[in-house]
């Protein structure tokens, strides 16, 4: 069986150490990098083609997110695990919304991080956000309630448009099945793109998908439409 292959980036040198440790004691996954910056991890990702990065999210050499987004262009076959500090739901949302597949705050026990590392390399995702519970951690294989957590806010009309527009919808498209006018159809959108945080219409069907709302496979190399 083929173990699934992780590169690391973190510029906490000694905690690379440990996750290595971690990870190749697992007889299912090794590591085939570590990476201090966010360019040297792009360097490495290209060369090694890795099935599952981890990622801190603050990083010298360039933003986390962006590289993320760089990721799904150039290494679609990499799925991007941030492991972060940062328990703040609107770093999970900009995670998400730039293709990553899991969410890891560093408190977080080890088998969370081997959970979610499988759980990446088969496609799905995993968050831990602790959410100021620090004692209750909000976390399920497939998503976490903290993500859904974010949809619980849209209204019913909301998340028919939000669906529709996961589906590859225009908002024209969208007025005719619902029976309104398109510009109440971009007021909802604006609605929508002010309650997740999310600017475009690819953040949004990226977010539809992670969640399962838009019936469509969220697939690391699936393209969206702006």
């Amino acid at each position: 069986m083929s173990k699934i292959r992780v590169l690391l980036v973190d510029d906490h040198a000694v905690l690379r150490a440990g996750l290595r440790m971690l990870l190749n004691a697992q007889p299912d996954i090794e590591v085939v990098g570590e990476a201090a910056d966010t360019r040297e991890a792009l360097t490495l990702a290209c060369a090694t083609r890795p099935d599952v990065m981890t990622l801190d999210l603050t990083m010298p050499g360039g933003g986390s997110i962006p590289l993320i987004e760089r990721l799904r262009q150039d290494c679609p076959q990499t799925r991007v695990i941030v492991l972060t500090m940062h328990d703040d739901p609107a770093y999970l949302r900009a995670v998400l919304a730039a293709g990553g597949r899991g969410y890891i705050v560093k408190t977080a026990a080890d088998s969370d991080l081997l959970t979610a590392i499988r759980a990446a390399f088969q496609e799905r995702i995993f968050v831990d956000l602790q959410l100021g519970e620090k004692n209750t951690p909000a976390k399920t294989e497939s998503y976490t309630h903290g993500a859904k957590s974010l949809a619980s806010n849209l209204s019913q009309r909301e998340r028919e448009v939000l669906t529709y527009l996961a589906q590859g919808h225009t908002n024209q498209e969208i007025a005719d099945q619902l029976f309104l006018s398109v510009k109440t159809i971009e007021t909802y959108r604006a609605r929508l793109t002010d309650k997740l945080g999310l600017r475009t219409r690819a953040e949004l069907v990226r977010y539809a998908q992670g969640i399962g709302l838009s019936g469509l496979k969220n697939d690391v190399g699936l393209q969206t439409v702006e």
